[in-house]
C-alpha cells in the first residue's frame, strides 16, 4: 500500500467520527470520550428523514429571530472581530492588491465598500475583494475537524450584504452565526476526508455554502427563498485542492475565501431578482449530498440546529501562519522559554504532526504555509510576527537556510485523531547532548484553549494599527463589541476604509 493510499484510509476511518469539544490544555494531550455521529451510521442507501431541505430552510428563516446564549454571541464577536483584523492585513498583501485593483475596474453599482480603500462597488464584487483578503495571511479561523475557514468567506459576505440592505448589528451577528453553520454543516454531511480523497477542496464547498446562509439570512427571504439559496449555493459549490500548488498564494485566497463570499452574495442577490430554482436540492434525485459524497451524512445538516453553533468550535489562531504549524509553534516557544534554546545551542528540532497536516506544510513555496521555513525562523529570531512569517526575502536569508537544515518532520499517523486534529510534538536536541521535547494538542486560540476578549483585540490592534492607524482600530474593536447598538452595519465603514 502506497503513503498516500495509507492517508487516505487514515483520513476516511477519522472522518465517521464526529468532533468532540471539552477540556484541554496547552501542555496536555486531550484525552475526551468519543461518540458516535450520524456519519458512522449512515450509508449511501441508508433511509432519511423526509425534506431535509425544507427542514434546513425553516430553519434558516426563523435564526433571523433566535435567541442564543450569551456565550454564543460572544463567540461570533470574537471571530468577527479577528475576521475585520485578516482582512485589513491582507488587503496588503499581494492577493488583496491585485483583488483591489480587478474590483476598482470592475465598476458596479455603490452597495458595499473594500476594507482600506475608498471602493464603493457591487455587494458581489466587494465580498469577492474582502474575502480575498480575509485568507491572504494566514490569520483567519479555522474550524479543526472539518478544516473549514468559516470567517473569511463568511464574515465579507454578511458585511457586503449587510451593507447593500442596511442591515442591523443584530442582524449581521445572527446572519454570522447561521453561516458559520452551514460552512461546517455541509462539510459534515458530506465528509471532509471523503471530498478531499476524490482531490476536491472542501474550502471551496464550505465557504460557498456558508456565505450563502448568511447573504440569504440578510436578504430576509421566507422559506421558498431559502430553499432557492441552497439550491443556487449547491449548483456553485466547486474547488480542486491543485490549490497546493499555488505559490504566490492568490488563488489559495480565491478557493478558500473569495469564491465562496462572492457565490453566496450572487446567490442572495440573484433571488432577490427574481431567479427561481429547485425546491429539495439536498435530498430530491441527483441531490447534491449524494452527488459529492460516496458516504454521505445528510442528517448532519440539521443535527442539534439551534443548540450546536459552529461559531463557538473554530480555532483562532495566535499566530500568521498556517494552521498546523500553531501546535509546533507553541510547543517550541514553551520549550525555548524553559530550556533557554537559542539558534547557537539547539543541533536538532524534530517536529511530529498529522498526516493531512504535514503534507499541507511540508516545505511549501509560501512562507507562512512552510513549516521548515517558519520554525527555522523562531528559531533564529526568537519570535514570529506578520512580517518575519510572511517575508518572501528570509526563504533565502542564508541563516534561515542554514537553520533549515537543523529541522526534520515527521509525518505521524498516530496523531491523526479526531480529539486533537491539529496537534504536534516537538523534539529538541541541544548542542551539549540534551534532548526537551514537549506536545501540544491544543495550540492557544482553539476551543478546548480560547483567547478571552482581551486576547483577540490584542491580535487585532497589532494586524490593524499599522495599516489603520491607532484610533480606528479601537473604533472597530469598540464598535463590533457593541454590535447589538448599531442600527445600521454601514457605520463599520468609518472603521474599515480610508
Amino acid at each position: 500500500m502506497s503513503d498516500d493510499q495509507r492517508q487516505e484510509e487514515d483520513e476516511i476511518r477519522i472522518s465517521r467520527r464526529r468532533t468532540l469539544q471539552g477540556a484541554g490544555t496547552l501542555l496536555a494531550a486531550a484525552a475526551l470520550p468519543t461518540s458516535v455521529s450520524a456519519q458512522q451510521q449512515a450509508s449511501p442507501n441508508a433511509a432519511r428523514e423526509p425534506d431535509l431541505t425544507g427542514r434546513l430552510a425553516r430553519y434558516m428563516v426563523a435564526a433571523r429571530d433566535l435567541e442564543v446564549a450569551d456565550s454564543v454571541v460572544l463567540a461570533a464577536k470574537h471571530r468577527i472581530l479577528d475576521t475585520f483584523a485578516a482582512i485589513v492585513s491582507g488587503a496588503k498583501l499581494l492577493p488583496g492588491e491585485v483583488a483591489i485593483n480587478y474590483v476598482r475596474d470592475q465598476g458596479g453599482v455603490p452597495e458595499a465598500s473594500v476594507a482600506t480603500t475608498d471602493i464603493m462597488t457591487s455587494a458581489v464584487n466587494a465580498a469577492l475583494a474582502n474575502a480575498m483578503f480575509g485568507h491572504a495571511d494566514e490569520t483567519d479561523d479555522f474550524h479543526p475537524f472539518t478544516k473549514a475557514h468559516p470567517g473569511c468567506s463568511v464574515v465579507p459576505a454578511a458585511l457586503a450584504m449587510g451593507e447593500r440592505q442596511g442591515s442591523s448589528g443584530v442582524e449581521f451577528l445572527r446572519s454570522v452565526i447561521l453561516g458559520y453553520d452551514l460552512c461546517c454543516r455541509i462539510l459534515m454531511a458530506l465528509g471532509p476526508a471523503y471530498t478531499r480523497s476524490r482531490g476536491r477542496a472542501a474550502e471551496g464547498y464550505s465557504s460557498t455554502f456558508g456565505a450563502t446562509a448568511a447573504a440569504a439570512s440578510l436578504a430576509r427571504f421566507d422559506e421558498t427563498g431559502m430553499r432557492y439559496a441552497i439550491s443556487y449555493g449547491a449548483q456553485q459549490i466547486s474547488g480542486l485542492w491543485s490549490w497546493v500548488r499555488d505559490v504566490e498564494h492568490i488563488e489559495k485566497a480565491f478557493d478558500f475565501s473569495g469564491m465562496g463570499a462572492r457565490n453566496g452574495v450572487a446567490t442572495a442577490t440573484m433571488i432577490q431578482a427574481g431567479f427561481t430554482g429547485v425546491t429539495d436540492a439536498l435530498e430530491g434525485e441527483r441531490n447534491v449530498i449524494d452527488a459529492l459524497s460516496t458516504e454521505p451524512a445528510p442528517e448532519e445538516m440539521v443535527a442539534d440546529l439551534g443548540s450546536r453553533f459552529y461559531v463557538e468550535e473554530t480555532a483562532i489562531k495566535t499566530f500568521p501562519v498556517g494552521y498546523p504549524i500553531q501546535s509546533p509553534l507553541a510547543a517550541f516557544f514553551t520549550l525555548r522559554e524553559q530550556h533557554g534554546l537559542t539558534v547557537d545551542n539547539v543541533e536538532h528540532i524534530l517536529l511530529r504532526l498529522p498526516e493531512d497536516g504535514a503534507r499541507i506544510v511540508d516545505n511549501r513555496a509560501m512562507p507562512d504555509v512552510n513549516v521548515q521555513h517558519i520554525m527555522a525562523v523562531a528559531l533564529v529570531d526568537g519570535f514570529i510576527d506578520f512580517e518575519n512569517s510572511h517575508s518572501f526575502e528570509r526563504m533565502t536569508d542564508p541563516q534561515i537556510v542554514a537553520a533549515r537544515e537543523r529541522i526534520e518532520l515527521v509525518a505521524d499517523p498516530a496523531l491523526a485523531v479526531v480529539e486533537a486534529p491539529r496537534s504536534g510534538f516537538v523534539e529538541v536536541t541541544t548542542t551539549d547532548g540534551r534532548t526537551v521535547n514537549l506536545f501540544v494538542s491544543h495550540a492557544p486560540g482553539t476551543p478546548e484553549n480560547p483567547l478571552d476578549t482581551e486576547g483577540v483585540a490584542s491580535k487585532t490592534r497589532v494586524l490593524v494599527t499599522p495599516i489603520l492607524g491607532g484610533a480606528r482600530t479601537e473604533g472597530l474593536i469598540g464598535a463590533v463589541d457593541a454590535l447589538e447598538d448599531i442600527d445600521d452595519i454601514r457605520a463599520l465603514r468609518e472603521f474599515l476604509t480610508v
